[in-house]
């Protein structure tokens, strides 16, 4: 997974997976996914990310799994 921040567009765009896109959805307003041709997130597009998603920072913290899953 990338994260990657636009800030000439103020745009933040999470990639999950590689592989082309073929369809884009709208989830609401300035919130994209797109998916592969088997229904499988790509990538989730924020615009105005900085109103919308508040990229003034930004953290990762990986958990470990909980045992016995």
């Amino acid at each position: 997974m990338r994260v990657k921040y636009f800030a000439d567009t103020d745009t933040a765009l999470v990639e999950f997976a590689e592989g082309p896109q073929v369809e884009t959805r709208e989830l609401e307003e300035d919130i994209y996914i797109d998916l592969d041709a088997d229904g499988h997130i790509v990538s989730l597009t924020v615009e105005h990310a900085q109103r919308s998603a508040g990229m003034e920072e930004f953290s990762y913290e990986r958990l470990p799994a909980k045992a016995g899953t």
